[in-house]
């Protein structure tokens, strides 16, 4: 219902921030997530996802549109609601929750409170394919990185490896080295692994 809220930072605290949008005021929840990246800064972009029940509308912001992403995958997957996909991107970032479902490991989901083995592997047994996509992973990793990423799936691909397996590897490494690292290094890490 609304995409984004954008105003001025009243209240923060690291589950929830109050956000006054031309003197209408909205109680938001967030992730730890969201809370690290926003600091105290005096204006705010927040995206947003409502969830409406018989008795409530709460309204969830994330500072980046890959966390409300992956939020809304999380939510998709049955015995996942809404403050437990909160829980799971306030414990580990986009990177490490979708490293976890790619690489089918139910130890780092379990690792979360309040999720068991087969909530973990219900997890990546429903978002598996959707996280492991290319378009998704690339929402998930940034736009920027994203062309280093594609650059060095290419070159694995050149190189005979297979596409799920290089891609599983490419994520690992950026999970490792961080958003910044180049396409040589990211094929020299990826072999590595491969």
């Amino acid at each position: 219902m609304y995409e984004y809220f954008k105003g001025k930072l009243i209240e923060k605290t690291p589950t929830e921030v109050i956000i006054d949008c031309n003197g209408v005021a909205y109680f938001i929840n967030i992730s730890l997530q969201t809370f690290s990246q926003i600091k105290d800064l005096g204006e705010i972009k927040l995206f947003s996802h409502m969830v409406v029940k018989e008795d409530s509308h709460t309204i969830f912001g994330f500072a980046q549109k890959s966390e409300r992403n992956l939020f809304r995958m999380l939510i998709s997957v049955s015995g996942v609601g809404a403050n437990t996909a909160r829980v799971i991107l306030s414990a580990m970032s986009t990177d490490e929750i979708a490293n976890a479902i790619v690489t089918e490991n139910v130890e780092v989901l379990k690792s979360v409170k309040g999720i068991g083995t087969k909530t973990a592997q219900r997890i990546i047994l429903d978002l598996k394919d959707k996280v492991g996509k290319e378009d998704t992973s690339s929402e998930l990793f940034g736009e920027a990185h994203n062309t280093n990423k594609e650059e060095a799936l290419s070159a694995l691909l050149m190189l005979g490896f297979a596409k799920k397996a290089a891609d599983k590897a490419l994520i690992k490494v950026i999970k490792n080295e961080g958003l910044t690292t180049t396409v040589e290094d990211l094929v020299r890490f990826a072999l590595k692994i491969l």
